[in-house]
């Protein structure tokens, strides 16, 4: 059995298959090269791709070029969207230092032998109904497939990637979830390896949703609403000093994610230095403590927002030189 914390993923899909995995076994996760990665990217989803690699899992990075080509990432140019690729790549080879990670391209896999064979046959167990319930995956709706059919295949080429790699694994966030479920109903049909899947938790974006019943997550097309990997000290503290962070609130308060998710993973005890009148400097261990004393009232967002950044700027300084790279 996988020695790994659960607690790290948001959903696994199912407990009993993964239980029954072992040290040896293989894992993915694709992202789209979009430009500058964001630290939910990168260090969130990346303290969670060095987990599974401690526990013997044999991880590949797939740089998703020709999806973010169809999703019209950086207008759709190969050219910059493989720029950007080489960018997220630098970035993991920091945050999973020591980890022995694989790198791949779409488009290397897309070349292989029998790639378009499996194309087809995962299109053709499965429907047109199914694809439109998939197309969240990429941030699109049915009405965008309508005028550009390249958003149908985008599901299946996921699907068939998951075939091709022959991987135990398939690591996402939430919103990939609808093509990991469509993996494993077209596996069954097709009588081949049915994948596990590990989803993580979605980082809300810094500007909030301004509702409780609704999510936007964190995104680097939105600069102002995500700390990019490459953000200096200046963009950290003025970001995080305008995030949403509504006073007790933890419930889609990104501040509150932001340390529990990245900071406390990475340093362990947080410092508060609140003022002497509100109680002096405050230490926590863990994130039930973090929870308790912000909801209770006793952490304002001011000194949250502060501590934030200060230990976002000292976790994010190895980053600082890959522009200039």
């Amino acid at each position: 059995m996988l020695q790994i914390d659960r607690n790290l993923f948001q959903e696994i899909v199912t407990e009993e298959e993964f239980d029954r995995l072992s040290p040896g076994c293989t894992g993915y996760i694709g992202f789209e090269p979009s430009g500058i990665p964001h630290i939910a990217q990168i260090l969130l989803v990346g303290e969670r791709i060095r987990a599974l690699s401690k526990a013997g899992v044999k991880m590949t990075i797939l740089l998703a070029d020709w999806h973010a080509m169809i999703n019209d990432k950086l207008g759709g140019d190969l050219q910059e969207i493989r720029k950007s690729g080489e960018l997220m790549k630098k970035a993991f080879e920091i945050s999973l230092s020591g980890q022995n990670i694989s790198y791949l391209w779409a488009s290397e896999l897309i070349d292989r032998k029998g790639y378009l064979e499996g194309l087809i046959r995962t299109a053709k167990a499965t429907t047109l109904s199914r694809l439109k319930r998939a197309l969240p995956i990429m941030g699109r709706t049915e009405n965008d497939a309508e005028s550009d059919f390249s958003k149908f295949i985008y599901p299946v080429m996921q699907v068939n990637d998951i075939a091709m790699l022959d991987v135990d694994i398939a690591m996402g966030g939430m919103d990939q979830r609808h093509a990991h479920m469509l993996q494993r109903d077209v596996a069954e049909k097709m009588g081949i390896k049915k994948v596990k899947a590990l989803h993580t938790p979605l980082m809300s974006s810094l500007k909030g949703s301004g509702r409780m019943d609704s999510f936007q997550k964190m995104s680097k097309s939105d600069p102002d609403g995500a700390i990019l990997i490459t953000d200096s000290e200046d963009d950290i503290r003025r970001k995080m000093k305008g995030a949403y962070c509504p006073q007790g609130i933890a419930v889609g308060n990104p501040v509150m994610e932001i340390i529990d998710r990245i900071i406390m993973p990475a340093v362990g005890t947080v410092r508060i230095n609140r003022p002497e009148k509100k109680g002096g400097p405050l230490s926590l261990e863990s994130s039930s403590e973090l929870l308790r004393h912000y909801t209770e009232g006793q952490i304002h967002p001011v000194d949250l927002k502060a501590a934030a950044a200060d230990y976002l700027v000292q976790i994010m300084r190895p980053y600082s030189g890959l522009l200039k790279e």
